[in-house]
C-alpha cells in the first residue's frame, strides 16, 4: 500500500545550522528512503529557512533538495508545498521546474479514507497585531515588487540575520511555546464546528512534535521541525504514526 507522509519546518539555509550541507543531506536521505512508498508528501511550510523567487535568477542553494523532489516528481510521488512564513515568497519557479503544487494557506483533502486539514499555521486563529501587519506587508504585491527592487547582496543577509535574531527569541522564551499551540487548539475547536467531517488537523510553525484529540472523532497532529526532532507523520494501512528519521 502506497502510503502519504507529512513533515514541516525544514529550514533548510538556516544561519544557526552548525552545517548547511549536513542538514540539506539528511533531508535528501529521508526523501531517498521513501520513494519507493510514497504515494504523496506534503511539507506544512518553513522548508526553506529564506526564499526570494525572482524572475531572471535562481538563490543559489538546495541543489541536492530540488533535485530530489524532482525526481519524485517525475516518477510520479505527488509533492505539495504549503508556504509558511519564511518560504512566503514561492511564485512560479519551482512548481514549473520541480512539478510541486505550491498552496498558499490550507488545505483540505481525503487521504487513504481520512479527511485531512492542513496548513502552516502561521495564519490561524488568534494572531498579535504586529504579526498580522507583517504578514499583510509580506504578501502586498507593491512591497514585493520594493523589495525585489533591492540587490540581493543586501536583501538575503537582511533576511538571514532577521531569522536567526528570531530563532533567539523563541529560544529565550521556551520552548514549546503554549500560547502557540492553544492558539491552534482553539481554532480547531473553532473551525470543527462548522467541519465535523475532518479528521486530523496537521499544523507545522510550532517546532514542537504534538498529538492530542481536541474533540470528538478528530486529532490535532503538531509535526514538530527538522532542526533537532526529525520528525514526520505517515498515513498508510496503519492510520496515522508519528515517527522520527534517524
Amino acid at each position: 500500500m502506497k502510503k502519504s507522509y507529512f513533515l514541516s519546518d525544514l529550514h533548510l539555509g538556516a544561519p544557526y545550522f552548525p552545517d548547511s550541507r549536513e542538514a540539506e543531506k539528511r533531508v535528501v536521505a529521508f526523501l531517498d528512503s521513501i520513494k519507493q512508498d510514497a504515494e504523496a508528501i506534503y511539507l506544512l511550510g518553513d522548508v526553506l529557512d529564506y526564499w526570494y523567487e525572482y524572475r531572471y535568477v535562481v538563490p543559489r542553494g538546495f541543489v541536492r533538495f530540488f533535485g530530489k523532489l524532482a525526481e519524485l516528481s517525475d516518477s510520479g510521488v505527488r509533492i505539495v508545498w504549503l508556504i509558511g512564513n519564511h518560504d512566503i515568497w514561492i511564485f512560479d519557479y519551482l512548481p514549473k521546474e520541480l512539478g510541486i503544487e505550491v498552496v498558499d494557506g490550507s488545505l483540505t483533502e481525503e487521504i487513504h479514507g481520512k479527511t485531512f486539514f492542513m496548513t502552516h499555521g502561521d495564519g490561524v486563529g488568534k494572531l498579535p497585531a504586529s504579526f498580522r501587519f507583517l504578514r499583510c506587508l509580506f504578501r502586498n504585491k507593491i512591497c514585493q515588487k520594493a523589495f525585489a527592487a533591492i540587490h540581493p547582496r543586501w536583501t538575503i543577509p537582511f533576511a538571514y540575520n532577521w531569522s536567526r535574531h528570531s530563532r533567539k527569541e523563541g529560544e529565550a522564551r521556551g520552548l514549546p511555546d503554549e500560547k502557540l499551540l492553544v492558539n491552534l487548539k482553539e481554532y480547531v475547536l473553532d473551525y470543527h464546528k462548522a467541519h465535523p467531517n475532518v479528521d486530523y488537523y496537521l499544523f507545522g510553525h510550532v517546532h514542537v512534535l504534538s498529538r492530542e484529540t481536541v474533540c470528538d472523532g478528530c486529532e490535532m497532529i503538531v509535526l514538530g521541525e527538522w532542526i533537532r526532532t526529525f520528525s514526520y507523520a505517515i498515513m498508510g494501512e496503519n492510520g496515522l504514526e508519528l515517527r522520527k528519521w534517524g
